[in-house]
């Protein structure tokens, strides 16, 4: 009854998402804070008999709006269902197995691999250097069919400045894809936006999920040059012509257009994930210097695992990753000031 395929798929695991109990979720990076107010207004007066009409299979006014915000040609954005679909049509459009390796970093999200294994992709993590750092260096390489790295890295939460990614993009070869994974730049990381019209092969994913206060909704897009854009459109309309639905290219839409609401509930994040990971220092532990949403810390002498079921049963969920070279590392979503405060009682109290 299945095919061979399905046997050899590895599935990528998300953040757990319990409902035994009600927990403080500091594990997948979610906001905070609610999307902006005009998302509400706009929810409560939508005209719900619209949806008895597919949605704009271009989603044209949603990306005219982001084209507007990134200061870029609508042409050179595409919408989907999330960053990870996007991310998706991206390694089956432009990477192929005919002309060498897809490389990313050893320590990334964990749906690249994923995603290579899904298209039949061979892969290869390339070493980070000292300190969780993505060098560029090692990614010069000749036997490669493309790169994709996040920036900020995750589960890091390093950045890579925006002079290193130009270097590497004027040193790797020009007919293969350098996609860079952008779901946290919003709070605080360089974007490679203004790389664009100088590096045709230059790919930029972006996300609604963690800045903007929509998960729930499953929006992303892409930013690149117009025929790669056409290339996505390509696989989109041989796979699912309607991928983003009447209410979704609605939302995201009047999202981008309150940015001073936006901003603002960014500048809190940043000021908290300093204040916290400055306090986390003060009690002994290890925090890599972050640039997204999220932290990445370790306390010697304590396995990360039970941080992790010490915090769980404390009713206060983290990211653990049972991977070798991190596996003392927990990964910390900034929630609220009390949030971080409880958090910081707990591992006062037990670890």
């Amino acid at each position: 009854m299945f095919s061979g395929r399905l046997k050899t798929l590895k599935a990528y695991v998300p953040g757990e998402q319990p409902q035994d109990r009600r927990y403080i979720k500091l594990n997948t990076n979610e906001s905070p804070y609610p999307p902006s107010p005009l998302v509400g207004t706009a929810l409560r007066e939508f005209e719900y008999k619209r949806l008895r009409l597919y949605p704009d299979p271009r989603a044209k006014r949603l990306r005219e709006k982001v084209a507007q915000v990134c200061g870029v040609e609508t042409d050179q954005v595409f919408v989907a269902n999330g960053s990870d679909e996007a991310l998706s049509f991206c390694f089956y459009a432009f990477f192929d197995a005919a002309r060498g390796k897809v490389l990313f970093p050893e320590f990334t999200y964990s749906f690249y691999p994923v995603y290579c294994n899904f298209y039949d992709l061979p892969y290869e993590k390339v070493s980070l250097g000292e300190g969780y750092v993505v060098e560029v260096e090692p990614f010069l390489r000749t036997d490669s069919c493309g790169i994709i790295f996040a920036n900020p890295n995750a589960p890091t939460g390093i950045s890579l400045p925006l002079e290193r990614m130009e270097s590497l993009l004027c040193r790797y070869p020009q007919e293969n894809a350098v996609i860079v994974d952008e779901a946290y730049v919003d709070f605080g990381a360089e974007s490679a936006l203004g790389l664009l019209n100088a590096h045709r092969n230059l790919v930029v994913i972006r996300t609604f999920s963690k800045s903007m206060s929509l998960a729930g909704l499953r929006l992303g897009f892409v930013i690149a040059h117009s025929s790669l854009i056409e290339a996505l459109f390509t696989v989109k309309d041989s796979f699912n012509s309607y991928p983003v639905d009447t209410l979704t290219q609605m939302i995201g839409e009047i999202a981008l257009s309150d940015e001073s609401y936006y901003r603002a509930m960014r500048e809190k994040i940043v000021l908290t994930r300093e204040r916290f990971s400055q306090r986390l220092q003060e009690m002994g532990w290890l925090v890599l210097p972050s640039k997204a949403n999220f932290v990445f810390a370790t306390k010697k002498g304590i396995a990360g695992l039970h941080v992790y079921q010490t915090l769980r049963e404390k009713g206060i969920l983290v990211r653990h990753f049972d991977m070798k070279g991190i596996e003392d590392f927990v990964r910390i979503t900034i929630g609220t000031d009390e949030d971080m405060e409880t958090l910081l009682d707990a591992i006062k109290s037990s670890l």
